[in-house]
């Protein structure tokens, strides 16, 4: 497999691209447009790891900063959580030209995704993932949502970020069950999509144990390719 840097996803005057790396910089997309407000919206697993770091990478490029905080897990995809956020986005003096910022796993994606779509009537959004799963699938081709009492994801929009951030160096601190449950998404698609991508993952499964993040940096960009493909496709994968 080749490594790649970046994957552009294909939408018209909603393009974007994914950068895939290590030490990655973040907001480069709106460099230009020095002073905007950002808010880095993680969970309390998360913010403590590499909340800092990303502010500290999104005040580089020039952001003025803020973070909100919600507890780690599931029950904070609803619609109390992002009331809450909206609070928040006020009180930090987001407006029209503000920036979200989603740093987690798909839970944040979902949330914070479905805060930038809908405070403001829309605020920009940049997808910096912090698990497997969420970098070669729920950062990419803009589903947000949250749940309702009757079930999940009831709420939400189709919704496409400024910019997608996958740094490698994540990888190397998450939590075995969660590596695994990405890896049996990078497994899926080489299955469904790409059988060179699944041999290639057959012949290095040592290195897919001891999360060799060059390999990873491969599968990921070559998973990213392949959703970046669908969703130029059909991008609500109906």
């Amino acid at each position: 497999m080749k490594t790649k840097d970046k994957v552009h996803v294909e939408l018209g005057d909603r393009s974007y691209d994914i950068s895939i790396g290590e030490k990655m910089p973040i907001g480069t997309t709106l460099a230009t447009e020095r002073g905007l407000k950002a808010l880095i919206i993680s969970d309390s697993n998360v913010d403590p790891v590499y909340g800092k770091e990303c502010e500290s990478a999104l005040e580089a490029s020039g952001f003025i900063t803020s973070r909100a905080v919600v507890p780690a897990g599931e029950a904070s995809k609803d619609l109390k959580t992002v009331g809450l956020l909206y609070e928040q986005a006020i009180a930090s003096g987001l407006d029209r030209s503000s920036v979200i910022v989603a740093l987690g796993g798909g839970v944040v994606g979902d949330l914070a995704g479905f805060v930038a779509a809908t405070f403001l009537r829309g605020v920009r959004l940049i997808q910096v993932p912090t698990s497997l799963l969420a970098m070669v699938d729920s950062s990419v081709g803009g589903k947000t949502g949250v749940n309702l009492p009757q079930g999940k994801n009831l709420v939400g929009a189709f919704y496409q970020p400024v910019e997608v951030v996958a740094d490698m160096n994540r990888l190397g601190s998450l939590p075995e069950r969660e590596y695994r449950s990405g890896l049996a998404e990078v497994i899926k698609y080489g299955v469904i999509w790409d059988a060179g991508l699944f041999r290639a993952l057959e012949e290095n499964v040592a290195g897919l144990i001891c999360r060799d993040l060059e390999f990873l940096k491969a599968a990921v960009a070559r998973c990213c390719e392949i959703k970046a493909e669908i969703v130029g496709m059909d991008e609500k994968e109906s």
